[in-house]
Order: structure tokens, then sequence, then C-alpha cells
């Protein structure tokens, strides 16, 4: 059986305990605020940049990882007998998979596989952790990313954001979309769709959200057998979706929105990922 890494980045916002069970290797991405940079996830928690954020003028930039990190991680694997699966955030939200894929090139090497997952956060994140279940189950770097191009297309997601302000600042949501978000009780329903944040529906009341949520999942169907995560920062509604979902007998994780993520999106926001029935 081949040794397998499976390495991916910081926006998968997975928890540590899953990050440690698999010993999946995590890439950082760059948050700069107020003139100082941090590693997401290592130099700065979630907790500490909302509290930058509220108390900043200035919106926080973010970083791709660059090709040279990628390079001496998987060169590190690759001297030490490993096949690497690299999987990371949507191409059409970073240049992170393009640095992944230029690394690879400059290896010239067979050994890894790059994989855009057309996704982030909790989407990347569901990816990362059926890879490293393939993984333990001794599937090759080819299996494995057959398997997965298999599910990326299924990744369903459905989130009700306070505001979507953020997202517009960061370039994640056009300013058209983003004006219902500002209008008085209206929340908007986002999902990531080809690689894009989109505004799936719009309700007025955190009560509609969630119960439009939970009905997103019904009408797609969440496919037995895959995990589910439940996905939140600082959110006000999540105890309420967290209590829907028990009620309905459906298991899940439960993440928080990392670094990177998290300047995008703003405080107040949760929802859940799965992959659809198909």
């Amino acid at each position: 059986m081949e040794k397998v890494k499976i390495i991916t980045d910081s926006t998968a916002d997975l928890p540590d305990y899953i990050i440690k069970k698999h010993d999946i290797e995590v890439l950082p991405l760059l948050v700069s605020i107020n003139e100082e940079s941090y590693k997401d996830g290592i130099d700065i928690n979630t907790h500490t940049l909302l509290a930058k954020m509220a108390s900043s003028d200035t919106f926080p930039k973010t970083a791709q990882v660059i090709p040279q990190r990628f390079i001496e991680c998987y060169k590190k694997y690759i001297d030490m007998g490993y096949k690497v699966v690299s999987i990371h955030l949507s191409s059409k939200m970073s240049g992170t998979y393009q640095s992944a894929c230029i690394a690879k090139e400059t290896l010239e090497t067979e050994n890894i596989v790059v994989i855009d997952s057309l996704n982030v956060t909790s989407g990347l994140g569901l990816l990362v952790l059926k890879a490293a279940k393939l993984k333990d189950m001794g599937l090759n770097i080819e299996e494995i990313e057959k398997e997965l191009l298999k599910i990326i297309p299924h990744i369903k997601s459905a989130l009700v954001f306070n505001s979507l302000d953020n997202l517009v600042k960061g370039g994640r949501l056009s300013k058209t979309a983003g004006i219902i978000g500002n209008i008085l009780s209206i929340k908007p329903i986002l999902a990531v769709e080809n690689g894009e944040m989109v505004v799936i529906d719009k309700v007025r009341g955190s009560k509609k959200a969630i119960r439009a949520i939970l009905d997103y999942g019904d009408k797609k169907g969440i496919k037995q057998g895959e995990d589910v995560i439940l996905l939140e920062i600082a959110s006000k509604d999540v105890s309420s979706l967290r209590e829907e979902l028990k009620l309905r007998g459906n298991a899940f994780i439960e993440c928080e929105v990392g670094c990177v993520v998290g300047v995008h999106a703003g405080p107040d926001a949760c929802g859940i990922f799965f992959v659809e029935d198909f």
C-alpha cells in the first residue's frame, strides 16, 4: 500500500481534532489587518480577527499560499516516500490552486495530484475529510482523485448571513446581490455554486431562514454515509439550526469559520454543507 499524504489549505476550516486524527497537512493563507500580517489559524484566531475588524476602519486583506511554500511542502513528503493529494479552495476565489499547480510542474513529478475543490470552507473540508478516509481505506492517489471528482459537483450548501457587506467588500459577491442584505429583516440565503458564492433565496426573519436551510437540504437530499457539516461564525441562529438538525436525526460535524473566510463572511452567519443524494 502506497504512502499517501493529504494536503489542504486553511480555508478548509476543519477542527483540530480531525486534522490530527487523519494527519492532514494544512498550509495557511495570510490575513493582513492594520499593517500586521498573520498566518490563518496559527498567528490569529477567528475571535481575535472579528475584534480587530470591529475596531478597524481598514478592511483586511487576504493572500494565497505562494508556489514556493507548496514546493517546500511537496518536496518534504515526496522525499519521505509519500505520494500527495493536494486539495484547495475554489480557483475562482483564490490563486492558491494555481500556486499548487505551479509547484507540481516545477517538481516535475507524477506523485502529486492537485484538485480544485470548486468550494471553500466546509465544502472544501468535506472533500478533505473524504480524501483522508479514502486514504485510510488504502486507495492510491489516482483512485482518491477519481472519487473526489465524482463528489465535487454534488457538494451543496445553504447559509444564512446577517449581512452581506463583507462579501461585497471582499469582492466575493456583486454589489447588486449585496443590496438585499441591507433590507430590514431580510435574511439572504447563500450557497457555493460552480466555485462562487451566490444568493439562492431571501426570507424575512431568523426562523424562516433556518427553515429555508433545512428545506434546501430536504430538496437536494443528503446522501447516506457522507458527512454533514454545521458551520458558523459568531452566529445568533446556530443554536436553532443545531437543534433542528438533532430533531431530524441528522448526524453532523460542527466547524467554525476560520480567519481568511471570516474576513469575507463577517460575523453572524451559519449553515450546512453536505453531499447531495446522487
